[in-house]
């Protein structure tokens, strides 16, 4: 054995088996010495990696390309227009009702940003105050009887005027509620609050929509603390009518249904006394504590047992129109016509509850009725349901009975003294619809009274937006004279005298009566929309919420 070979033959040391070295046989080839300004991002390609690169004509596959098929002659509805989102300025070219439901009613993403209405410090508005500001007005709204999309409207108003624009208000029957988000990457801003009181009011109703148009007006400066201020006066200041005004008004809107289906003088004050003993009934019952079920249970006991009692002592008068003159002033007119308007709006939680809370309010009122007729059949009063087919016409006297029914309605509603003749006038029209096309023109009483109630909206809407308050005043009280008191006394009467088949007839053409008058009373408002410029767009292209179509 040589010496070289010998020399292979001796054991290698630790360092010479490393893992890293190169096998015997293998030619290792020297790794290319990089230069320190070469490449090393983690997002560079590997050497050796061939990418097919994308001919720079065909780009369609990018996000941020044009596809195309898209011309910017002819472009999809899917696209932002060629002239761009239409601007919206906070100016009051049009009421700012409208501005703001078209703003609610367009995408997030197409809400154009608002310009600061009000002056707010340099660092910008207080959010928990803003916030805060706006659930106390939408609160008064909300338990004023506005409908939801209208509360929506003042609260997004109330929060783009001060600069928060990415902002979603939400109503429910009995929670406001508001999110802020200040931006992509900042937390968003949540408040909310419960109405737990609903107070009929309308001056006050009038007062919140005046707060809400100064602050949102661009040539009145309303600060945050001034607001707070305002609204403070508005939940102190007193009702203008005390309560035995209310009682005497209740008490003559009674009396004036009963002339309305041919009542006659005795009929008007057995009527009024006993719609104002009811309500006093009413007021003592609210006083105690009790619900407003049986509060309505209550109240509608008097005027049913005074007919009865006509009845039973023999005098000549119609006891139906007695009875049915006290029910007129139970009627939950207000709260079915917001219900419904919410139906028809999209807001339908809210409207499920409101119409929940007037079937309650009608199921206290027929057991309230029928308790009194069944004890009254016993002890031998003669009640005639035929009596609701001789209905005397008398024009005359019937629209002056509308217009005082409809006057004793703005009272209890505690409407400003200044809208009280306006709606008066209002629900005379409205009767004179109805009494021309149902007895002269011999129509149907639903498409008559929907008719009626259309126009009603109509004007209510038109006085509304000239003056820029709330539409409630002008139709509430007007729609009072359509109301179907003689159409549910009868069902309650045949109902009580075992004739259920026909009491469920004559309900059934209550609810459709109360039905047209809410639909009626929305439709009127929307076709006076139609006729309004809107910001941005024309009215035909006025944008509505979008629902299934069957599919």
């Amino acid at each position: 054995m040589t010496e070289p070979e010998a020399e292979d033959r001796k054991p290698q040391s630790d360092e010479a088996r490393s893992a890293f070295v190169p096998p015997a046989g293998v030619v290792a080839q020297a790794a290319p010495v990089e230069e320190e300004s070469s490449t090393t991002s983690e997002f560079a390609l590997p050497k050796g990696l061939d990418v097919p690169q994308v001919p720079p004509t065909d780009s369609e596959g990018s996000a941020f390309s044009t596809p195309r098929t898209y011309s910017a002659k002819h472009a999809l509805a899917a696209f932002t227009p060629p002239a761009g989102i239409p601007r919206v300025d906070l100016t009051k070219d049009v009421p700012w009702q409208d501005r703001m439901r078209t703003m609610l009613r367009m995408p997030v993403a197409e809400r154009p940003v608002p310009e600061t209405v009000q002056k707010t410090e340099d660092e910008g508005p207080a959010v928990p105050r803003v916030l805060d500001l706006t659930l106390r007005i939408g609160e008064l709204l909300l338990a004023g009887g506005e409908g939801a999309e209208d509360v929506e409207a003042a609260m997004f108003a109330v929060c783009r005027s001060y600069g928060l624009d990415r902002c979603e208000p939400g109503v429910t029957f009995t929670l406001l509620s508001i999110s802020y988000q200040p931006s992509l990457v900042e937390d968003p801003v949540t408040a909310s609050r419960t109405v737990r009181r609903r107070g009929t009011d309308y001056t006050r109703l009038a007062a919140v929509y005046q707060l809400v148009d100064d602050i949102s007006d661009d040539q009145t400066e309303v600060s945050l603390e001034e607001s707070y201020r305002r609204l403070a006066e508005i939940r102190r200041n007193r009702h203008p009518y005390s309560g035995w005004l209310l009682t005497m008004a209740t008490g003559g809107l009674a009396g004036a249904a009963s002339v309305l289906v041919g009542g006659d003088a005795i009929v008007f004050v057995a009527a009024a006394i006993g719609a104002m003993l009811g309500d006093r009934l009413a007021w003592l019952c609210a006083g105690r504590g009790l619900p407003e079920f049986y509060q309505f249970t209550v109240a509608a006991m008097p005027a049913a047992a005074m007919g009865a009692a006509l009845t039973i002592a023999h005098v000549d008068v119609r006891a139906s129109a007695v009875i049915t003159g006290g029910l007129f002033a139970l009627l939950p007119g207000r709260a079915l016509v917001a219900g419904v308007q919410d139906g028809l709006t999209g807001y339908y939680i809210t409207a499920a509850a409101r119409l929940l809370e007037v079937m309650y309010f009608y199921v206290g009122i027929v057991i309230g009725v029928l308790v009194i007729l069944y004890f009254g059949v016993k002890l031998g009063a003669e009640l005639n349901p035929d009596a609701a087919l001789q209905s005397s016409n008398r024009p005359g006297w019937q629209i002056a009975a509308s217009m005082l029914l409809t006057l004793c309605f703005a009272v209890l509603l505690q409407q400003e003294r200044s809208t009280v003749l306006i709606v008066t006038l209002n629900g005379g029209v409205a009767w004179s619809v109805y009494g021309a096309m149902h007895y002269v023109g011999e129509i149907s009483p639903v498409a008559s009274t929907a008719a009626a109630a259309g126009l009603v909206g109509l004007f209510g809407q038109l006085l509304s937006r000239y003056r820029f308050a709330s539409a409630l005043p002008y139709t509430t009280a007007a729609i009072g004279p359509l109301l179907p008191g003689s159409a549910t006394y009868f069902g309650l009467l045949a109902i009580a005298q075992n004739d259920v088949d026909e009491g469920l007839v004559s309900l059934t053409k209550a609810a459709a009566l109360a039905m047209a008058i809410a639909i009626g009373v929305n439709l009127g408002s929307e076709i006076s929309r139609l006729f309004m410029r809107l910001p941005g767009a024309s009215a035909g292209a006025r944008r509505a919420a979008k629902r299934t179509r069957g599919f």
